[in-house]
């Protein structure tokens, strides 16, 4: 998507090189012909490290991934020594594919109020409502917003979220996309407690509209399988 364009970024304009390391065998660079996230370098060693932070997330959810690096336009990952390249360069550049063709942040960067709950009480409705719309302001919309668009929060019932998508997003063939590629990951980070997230945007008043109507996601998973 972009402010002057179409409201979404078209898989094929997104041209991505594998290229295998000399010096170490197992580490493959993925060269993208955009920008991954603004900032960095950013490192995952683990899928503890690499939670909330969709890009990563999904690549250790691969169970073969062992590190990850994503630096500008380049994303650098190490795979165990015990499984080959072949259809695994495949699989992890499609991850990559969509998540940039999303347009949604590849990283979550660190949200004040967030970690450290371990231990810590059940929270209420109005402090899940704070954290939740503090994510979408300061991790989310930034990087949807380059591509004009911008994602709320309607309302919160229970564990089940409503969001609802406008500008660029309303209507486009990427929305959810954004929404089951990085905007569940990260909720369910910042918000373990929501699994059911809803889009209740009006996608067929959207300039032309791909989706009509709200639309029901399938609840949250994670590498644990479903919450």
């Amino acid at each position: 998507m972009s402010l002057t364009a179409s409201p979404s970024t078209e898989p094929s304009t997104i041209r991505i090189r594998a290229e295998v390391s000399e010096a170490d065998p197992d580490t493959c660079r993925f060269i993208c012909s955009t920008e991954v996230h603004p900032g960095g370098p950013f490192a995952f060693t683990s899928a503890l490290d690499a939670a909330g932070s969709p890009l990563p997330q999904h690549l250790f959810d691969l169970d073969v991934v062992t590190h990850v690096l994503i630096a500008g336009t380049v994303v650098s990952v190490t795979k165990r020594t015990d499984v080959d390249w072949g259809d695994l360069r495949k699989r992890i550049g499609g991850i990559i594919r969509e998540l940039l063709t999303s347009a949604a942040p590849a990283v979550l960067d660190s949200v004040p109020d967030i970690d450290g709950r371990a231990g810590a009480g059940p929270r209420d409705e109005a402090e899940l409502r704070r954290i939740i719309e503090r994510l979408f302001e300061r991790e989310v919309n930034p990087r949807v917003a380059a591509h004009g668009g911008s994602i709320s929060m309607v309302r919160l019932d229970g564990d089940t979220l409503s969001i609802s998508m406008h500008g660029g997003c309303q209507g486009c063939s990427s929305s959810q996309v954004t929404v089951k590629s990085s905007v569940e990951v990260m909720v369910k980070r910042v918000a373990p407690e929501i699994t059911q997230i809803v889009d209740v945007t009006d996608h067929a008043a959207g300039k032309d509209p791909y989706l009509r109507g709200p639309v029901r996601l399938a609840p949250i998973t994670t590498r644990r399988g479903r919450v």
